[in-house]
């Protein structure tokens, strides 16, 4: 059940709910009695399927323990508070976010634990962050990678009283952020040491998904840990309590793990990994980094079945304006485009008692903004207002098109709902 006052009342006007009574609030949305297939919400609508969600939750939390390894899942793939909590309620250490906002969304509705997986830059950003610092409750970690922003950063939360505490964070040439050579990173640790009032330096991060080979990054995680193992030496990890060592998105988390699991450093460790798009899954370039993790992991290959995808887009039928081609009330307002067009896969015509798998051959061809168009068979069985289960790639694309998911049962009951905060 969620916390009535961490969550504000439904907007009635979002896309996807039904008919409101007046003020309702999320932990009202189960008692309603809606159901998906009986036309009770307003279509288009994004759904999370809850047996699958709990799946996800207890396989990854699972895995995590395998490799004795923490779990701070990116939430700024769904940026719903709610599912944040179930995933800590699951057992993960933290919340990993992208933005000074999320941070203060999340901080705002309840997560007291945040790893900022990017740099901290620019006086607002240092400023929600610093309020949020106020409570000695809520622990913080951002990244740096280079001495200009290392000395903003000092010289800001000098002047706030408080102290930051950052991580290093590594990359590669070509790649994304991050420091690329030993020079550039003696250049920030020397600028963390001018601040020891308002920096302390926790650890060191990377973000592995900027590369492609296996060889490649398993390369980047041992250079991850020689960092980290010489940083200690050198007696530059000025916060107390453990190190950190962190990386892993939703692709290779599974490498990450075999690398990192197991490193002794002489001190305290917290070895944090940060996959995100695990909780609803998808049916595209996540799906196929989940086969490759089950064929090649021992420990993923004794927990099968593995991840489901969890998340679908249903649309209605809009049009049948010519043989072979269906018009859907489905757009890229709705769902992800980006990594492959959303792939339909049940159909339902309302008054009939459950959906059935698509036909061989419905495919979306294009979408527009409130339209896709989907290629069918001059034979098919489809009408104006039948229903159409639509599985995604890329989830992250999808949820920041919502304010709310639905989360439906097994027989499509509506059960809960998680409002999102981009």
């Amino acid at each position: 059940m969620q916390d009535a006052s961490l969550y504000p009342p439904l907007d009635p006007y979002g896309k996807g709910l039904g008919a409101l009574p007046e003020g309702a609030a999320p932990a009202d949305v189960g008692r309603l009695g809606w159901n998906l297939l009986a036309e009770d919400v307003s279509l288009p609508v994004a759904v999370l399927y809850e047996s699958r969600v709990r799946h996800n939750l207890g396989w990854m939390q699972a895995f995590m323990q395998a490799y004795q390894v923490q779990l701070a899942p990116h939430g700024k793939t769904t940026m719903s508070p709610a599912l944040f909590h179930r995933q800590l309620d699951a057992g993960a250490w933290g919340i990993t976010l992208a933005t000074a906002p999320q941070v203060h969304a999340a901080y705002h509705h309840g997560v007291r634990r945040i790893l900022m997986a990017n740099q901290l830059v620019g006086k607002a950003n240092m400023a929600l962050t610093a309020q949020l610092l106020a409570d000695p409750a809520f622990t913080f970690y951002c990244l740096v990678d280079d001495p200009a922003n290392v000395a903003q950063l000092g010289r800001y939360f000098a002047e706030q009283g408080r102290r930051l505490h950052v991580l290093i964070e590594l990359g590669v040439e070509g790649g994304r952020t991050g420091v690329r050579d030993d020079v550039a990173l003696r250049r920030v640790t020397d600028e963390i040491a001018r601040w020891p009032q308002s920096l302390a330096l926790a650890g060191v991060e990377i973000y592995e998904g900027v590369l492609s080979e296996e060889s490649r990054i398993r390369a980047f995680l041992q250079r991850a840990t020689a960092t980290l193992r010489a940083l200690q030496a050198d007696g530059a990890l000025t916060a107390q309590g453990p190190a950190i060592l962190t990386g892993a998105g939703s692709a290779w988390f599974d490498v990450v793990a075999q690398e990192f699991s197991g490193l002794d450093i002489g001190r305290p460790l917290e070895i944090v990994l940060r996959p995100g798009c695990y909780l609803s899954h998808d049916v595209g370039i996540y799906r196929s980094a989940a086969e490759r993790i089950g064929r090649e992991n021992d420990v993923a290959r004794a927990m099968a079945p593995g991840l489901l995808p969890a998340l679908q887009v249903w649309a209605y039928v809009q049009s049948l304006p010519e043989p072979g081609r269906a018009i859907i009330g489905l757009g890229k307002r709705d769902a992800a485009f980006d990594a492959g067009l959303p792939v339909p896969a049940r159909h339902h015509r309302p008054g009939r008692s459950a959906p059935t798998d698509t036909p061989s051959g419905w495919e979306l061809t294009a979408m527009m903004d409130q339209h896709a168009f989907m290629r069918i068979g001059a034979d098919n069985d489809i009408q104006v207002g039948d229903m159409i289960g639509f599985d995604i790639s890329h989830p992250c694309l999808t949820f920041d098109k919502w304010k709310q998911v639905l989360l439906v049962d097994d027989h499509y009951r509506v059960v809960d709902i998680a409002q999102t905060f981009f």
